[in-house]
C-alpha cells in the first residue's frame, strides 16, 4: 500500500520534482564524467611522462570528488527540504486519516529511494555518453594519439558513483525523517496560511548602506587592478579579498530598500502594471536570502573566474609552447668556473675536471666525451657574457630609486646578459625569429616579459639611453625593448638580454655560460624519442646527458618534449579542476535560487489570487513572474560578473607572462556557453515550475 502511495504521490508531484530530479542527474553525470578518466586514458597513445602527469591528475581528482560530493550533498538535502516543506498539508492530511509519523516517513523513505534510482540511472546513462566526449578533451589537452578510441565505460567510476551518491540519498532519508518527527498536526495544516513577513527597511538607511558598500567594493576593485603592484604577498590579498565579501553582503542588504526608494521616485514608472508587486516581492525575497544571495554571488564569481582564467591560461600556454620551443634542445654550461663560490648560502667547491672544462665550449666537451654528434644537426653555439658592473640597478639610472619604491621585491643585483650581436643572430636565424643589426656605437635590449618590459621602457623612452658596456658607452638603438630570446621556455619570460657590436671589448672573465642549440637529427617522432634518450636522465628529468654528470662534468639544459610534456599536463589539472569545480559550484548556485523562487512562488499563491481578482489578465501575471524570476536570477548574477571583471584582471596580472588578455574573448565566449546552458535551464525550469505552482 505505502509503495502504491510512494508511486501516485511521485506521478502527481512530478512538477515539484523537477528542479530536484534535474540537480541529481547533473551531479551524478558531472561527477562519473570526472572519475572516468582513468578509463578514458587507457585508450591514448601518450609518452610515459605524460602518462605519469595523467596519474597526477587523477590523484587530484580524487580529492577534488570528496569536496564537490560533500557540496552536492548539502545540496540534495537543502533541495529535499523544499518538497518537504511544499508538502506540509498533504502529510497533514494523512495524519488527520489516521496515518502515523512513522508511515509517512516510509512513505518519503520509498519516495526518495524511487527518486534517487531514477536519478542515479539517468545521470549514469547521461555521465557515460558524455564521458565519451570527455576523451576527445583529453585527447585534445595532451595531444594525444586518438587511432584506438573507442566506446569506454568506466565500472570503477560507476561503483564510485554509486557509493558516494547512496551516502547522500541514506543522509537525506534520515533528515526526512528528523523532520517528519517533529512535525505537529496543526502546523502541518496550516502551513499554506503562513508567510515570511515583510520587513521593509528605512530607505535612508538602506541607500546609506548601499553607498557605503559600493565605495568597498570600488575600493577593493581599485586594490586589485590600479594598485596591483602593491599586493606582493598572500597576506596583502586578503583585504580586498574580506572587502570584497563585506561590500557584497552589505549590497544584497540594501539592495531592494535602495532599488525601492529609486523607482518610487519615477511615479510613471512605479505605479505602471504590475511593477507596483514586483517590486515589492523583490524586495521580501532580497531581505530574507541576504546571506544566500551573498554566497551565490561569490560561487558565480568564482565560477566565471576560475573557468575564464584557467581557460586563457592554456590557451597562452598552447600558443607560447609553439613559439617558444623552436629547436629539439638546449645545452647550457657555466663557463670560467672559480675554485670556489656560494650558492644558496652554501660553499661550492668544483673539481679540478669541472674548473678545466668550464673553459670549453659544450660541443668540445660532447666530443671529448664519446657523444656521437651525428644524432644532433643545425648546431649553434654562442656565449653569454656578464658583470656586475652592469646590474638591473645600473641600468635603471636615474629612475631605480622610483621603480625600487614600486617593485621593492625585485633582485636588483642581478648582473645583465650581454650576447654579441652576430651570435645572436645566429642563434635567431635558427630559431627562425627577427634578427637584428648594430652600428659600432649601439646595442638593443631584448625583452619579452611583460612586466619587466614595461619597467625597462620606462628608462629607454628618454632616448639615446647611454650604457657603459666594458668601460665603452653606447647608447640605445631603439626607445623601447624588443621582442628575442636565446633560451627554450614555456612561456615569454626573457627578463632582458643587452645586444652589442661584435666589437665590444668582452673580456673572458665576463664570459657567463656556454649556449648550445640543436635540432634531433630524426624524421619521426620515435626517432626524436629514441634521442632524447641520450640527452635525458629518466629518473631525473632536470639532469641532461647522464653519463656526463657520472663523470663529474655538468651540462644543463631543456628539451622541446621535456617542456611539451611538462607544460601540457600542468594547465591539463588546472583546467580539469576548474572546469569541475566550476560547473558544481553553477549547479549549486542555480538550484539553490531555483529552490528559493519555487518556495516563494508557493507560499506566494494567495497575492497572485488577489491580482486576478482585481482584474489582472493572465498574461499580466505571468510577465510578473517572469520578471520578479528574471530579477532574482539576474541580480547576483550581474554583480559577479562585475567582480569577475575585476578579479580576472587580477589574475592576469598574478599570471604574468603565462595568461594573455588577447586569449580570454574564446574563454569567455566558452564560459558564457556554459553558464548560459546551466544557469539558463535551471532559469526556464524556475519559471514553468512556479507558473504552474501558482495556478494551483
Amino acid at each position: 500500500m505505502l509503495f502504491k502511495l510512494s508511486l501516485k504521490n511521485m506521478k502527481k508531484s512530478i512538477k515539484d520534482f523537477a528542479i530536484y530530479f534535474l540537480t541529481l542527474v547533473l551531479g551524478v553525470a558531472i561527477f562519473y564524467m570526472f572519475n572516468s578518466l582513468d578509463s578514458q586514458q587507457a585508450m591514448l597513445e601518450v609518452s610515459q611522462s605524460t602518462r605519469q602527469i595523467i596519474k597526477l591528475m587523477l590523484g587530484m581528482l580524487g580529492f577534488v570528488s570528496v569536496f564537490v560530493a560533500i557540496v552536492l550533498g548539502l545540496l540534495i538535502v537543502y533541495a529535499n527540504n523544499f518538497l518537504i516543506n511544499r508538502r506540509k498539508k498533504e502529510f497533514g492530511i494523512y495524519m488527520t486519516l489516521g496515518m502515523g509519523k512513522r508511515q509517512i516517513s516510509k512513505v518519503i523513505l520509498l519516495e526518495t529511494l524511487l527518486v534517487g534510482i531514477m536519478s542515479l540511472a539517468v545521470g549514469l546513462v547521461i555521465g557515460i555518453f558524455a564521458s565519451q566526449f570527455m576523451s576527445i578533451l583529453v585527447a585534445k589537452l595532451f595531444e594525444a594519439d586518438m587511432s584506438k578510441f573507442h566506446f569506454v565505460f568506466s565500472k570503477e567510476a560507476c561503483i564510485k558513483t554509486c557509493i558516494y551518491f547512496a551516502v547522500m540519498y541514506l543522509a537525506v532519508m534520515i533528515f526526512n525523517t528528523m523532520t517528519i518527527s517533529r512535525y505537529k498536526l496543526i502546523n502541518l495544516l496550516n502551513a499554506t496560511k503562513k508567510n515570511e513577513k515583510v520587513k521593509m527597511k528605512n530607505p535612508f538607511l538602506a541607500v546609506f548602506v548601499f553607498l557605503f558598500g559600493s565605495t568597498i567594493l570600488g575600493y577593493a576593485y581599485w586594490k586589485v587592478t590600479a594598485d596591483v603592484h602593491s599586493i606582493n604577498t598572500a597576506e596583502k590579498m586578503l583585504p580586498p579579498i574580506i572587502m570584497g565579501i563585506i561590500g557584497t553582503i552589505l549590497t544584497f542588504w540594501s539592495l531592494s530598500g535602495f532599488i525601492i526608494t529609486l523607482i518610487q521616485k519615477m511615479k510613471n514608472i512605479y505605479f505602471k502594471g504590475t511593477n507596483m508587486f514586483v517590486l515589492r516581492q523583490i524586495n521580501n525575497k532580497i531581505n530574507t536570502t541576504v546571506v544566500s544571495m551573498s554566497v551565490i554571488c561569490i560561487m558565480l564569481f568564482m565560477t566565471i573566474s576560475i573557468l575564464s582564467s584557467s581557460l586563457a591560461l592554456r590557451n597562452t600556454m598552447q600558443r607560447d609552447l609553439i613559439e617558444m620551443t623552436p629547436v629539439d634542445l638546449n645545452l647550457y654550461k657555466t663557463a670560467n668556473l672559480p675554485e670556489s663560490y656560494m650558492s644558496y648560502g652554501k660553499e661550492i667547491r668544483p673539481t679540478e675536471q669541472q674548473i678545466e672544462d668550464s673553459r670549453h665550449p659544450i660541443k668540445d666537451t660532447l666530443i671529448n666525451n664519446n657523444l656521437d654528434m651525428n644524432v644532433l644537426k643545425d648546431v649553434v653555439e654562442i656565449e653569454v657574457y656578464a658583470t656586475n658592473d652592469l646590474t638591473w640597478e645600473t641600468f635603471f639610472g636615474n629612475k631605480f630609486d622610483e621603480i625600487k619604491k614600486e617593485f621593492p621585491g625585485l633582485d636588483y643585483g642581478t648582473a645583465e646578459e650581454i650576447v654579441k650581436i652576430s651570435d645572436y643572430n645566429k642563434m635567431a636565424k635558427l630559431y627562425g625569429i627577427n634578427e637584428y643589426q648594430l652600428n659600432e656605437d649601439e646595442y638593443i635590449i631584448l625583452c619579452d616579459f611583460d612586466s619587466q618590459k614595461e619597467l625597462r621602457n620606462r628608462v629607454l623612452i628618454q632616448g639615446d639611453y647611454p650604457l657603459t658596456i666594458a668601460e665603452k658607452v653606447y647608447k640605445s638603438k631603439y626607445n623601447e625593448c624588443k621582442d628575442g630570446y636565446i633560451t627554450m621556455s614555456t612561456s615569454h619570460t626573457n627578463t632582458g638580454i643587452i645586444l652589442v657590436p661584435d666589437n665590444c671589448p668582452l673580456t673572458e672573465e665576463m664570459k657567463e655560460m656556454y649556449l648550445l642549440s640543436a635540432n634531433y637529427n630524426a624524421t619521426t617522432d620515435e626517432g626524436k624519442e629514441e634521442i632524447e634518450k641520450i640527452f635525458v636522465d629518466n629518473a631525473d628529468s632536470s639532469n641532461l646527458i647522464k653519463s656526463l654528470n657520472d663523470n663529474g662534468i655538468v651540462i644543463d639544459g631543456l628539451t622541446k618534449i621535456s617542456i611539451m610534456e611538462a607544460s601540457v599536463g600542468l594547465t591539463t589539472i588546472a583546467v580539469f579542476i576548474a572546469i569541475y569545480l566550476g560547473i558544481v559550484f553553477l549547479i549549486a548556485s542555480s538550484a539553490i535560487l531555483s529552490l528559493k523562487q519555487l518556495t516563494d512562488s508557493s507560499d506566494n499563491k494567495q497575492r497572485y489570487t488577489i491580482l486576478r481578482k482585481i482584474g489582472c489578465d493572465e498574461k499580466m501575471i505571468n510577465k510578473a513572474l517572469f520578471r520578479q524570476i528574471g530579477i532574482f536570477f539576474g541580480a547576483p548574477l550581474l554583480l559577479a560578473i562585475i567582480h569577475s571583471v575585476f578579479g580576472i584582471k587580477f589574475a592576469l596580472s598574478l599570471l604574468s607572462g603565462l595568461a594573455k588578455a588577447d586569449e580570454l574573448l574564446p574563454s569567455i565566449i566558452v564560459t558564457v556557453i556554459i553558464i548560459g546552458g546551466i544557469y539558463g535551464t535551471y532559469f526556464l525550469a524556475t519559471y514553468f515550475e512556479s507558473k504552474n505552482i501558482i495556478k494551483e
